[in-house]
């Protein structure tokens, strides 16, 4: 009898404590609905209701965009200032409501040659925001081709069918070079080099030069593009081949903003791939 009565008390006992714990566990997951814990990865502004979580931002989903080369990644001939990497950035601001996009800087300069933008490459500043950046857009060449085109407007000469073959042997060589040095800035970037068109197609005696010219030269930018991953190409010949009046602005060589706008959607559907 007693080591009967001694088992219904022990009995008892681990009931009222396994009562407790159910208790003490409703109470707990009460608790956690009605307040999650911010360690599970989702920040709720104050104030906002459930419906309205979002998960916490990260560094990782920030697209940060550098331009670099010639006045076409300066954005020379926009109206409206933008060129084709402002212009970029608005668009997959558009596409990406979710993530943040910003240019970090532009380093276009008017007048750049493959030259002048491989000394560039050199110097820490331009090292240290291209490394920062995780879409690299560059633009060079045109001027290697088409040197003193300013000056078309107040009678310069146009370059001949062997100015402009030499140029482009020597230029492209140093292309060759140029993509390599940003690569190795920055391997993890996309880079993204915006090909030439021929501005002066709508004149004679530069039509079939030009078309010929621009088009070695853009096979060549494919070629040095292609050897590393990461890296394209976008053609803009075809944009702008019969439509000069449309996308050229005022000075007959460089886009006006509507130009720009469509290489800058160019853009953003390689980006995609």
């Amino acid at each position: 009898m007693r080591s009967t009565a001694k088992l219904w008390r022990m009995i008892s006992l681990l009931s009222g404590i396994a009562t407790v714990l159910l208790i003490c566990g409703f109470f707990y997951a009460v608790k956690d609905i009605s307040n999650p814990s911010s360690a599970a990865g989702i920040s709720v502004s104050p104030g906002a209701d459930s419906g309205s979580e979002q998960p916490a931002p990260s560094a990782s989903d920030e697209i940060g965009i550098v331009a670099i080369g010639d006045s076409l990644a300066k954005g020379t001939g926009d109206d409206e200032g933008e060129g084709f990497a402002g212009r970029t950035v608005e668009l997959l601001k558009q596409e990406n409501p979710g993530r943040e996009v910003k240019l970090y800087g532009n380093l276009g300069i008017n007048g750049l040659l493959t030259t002048g933008l491989l000394d560039e490459l050199k110097e820490n500043g331009v090292q240290h925001m291209l490394k920062e950046a995780n879409v690299i857009l560059l633009s060079i060449g045109g001027n290697d081709l088409f040197q003193g085109a300013e000056a078309l407007e107040e009678g310069g000469d146009l370059p001949t069918a062997a100015e402009l073959n030499k140029a482009i042997d020597e230029a492209s060589v140093r292309l060759a070079a140029v993509i390599p040095a940003i690569k190795k800035l920055n391997p993890e970037a996309a880079l993204i080099y915006v090909g030439l068109y021929n501005p002066f197609s709508d004149i004679e005696q530069m039509r079939a030069i030009g078309n010929t010219g621009v088009t070695r030269w853009n096979t060549a930018a494919q070629t040095a593009v292609n050897k590393y991953s990461g890296a394209l190409m976008i053609p803009t010949y075809d944009l702008f081949a019969g439509n000069l009046e449309r996308f050229l602005s005022s000075d007959h060589f460089h886009p006006n903003g509507d130009g720009y706008e469509q290489i800058a959607q160019r853009i953003v559907q390689s980006l995609k791939q």
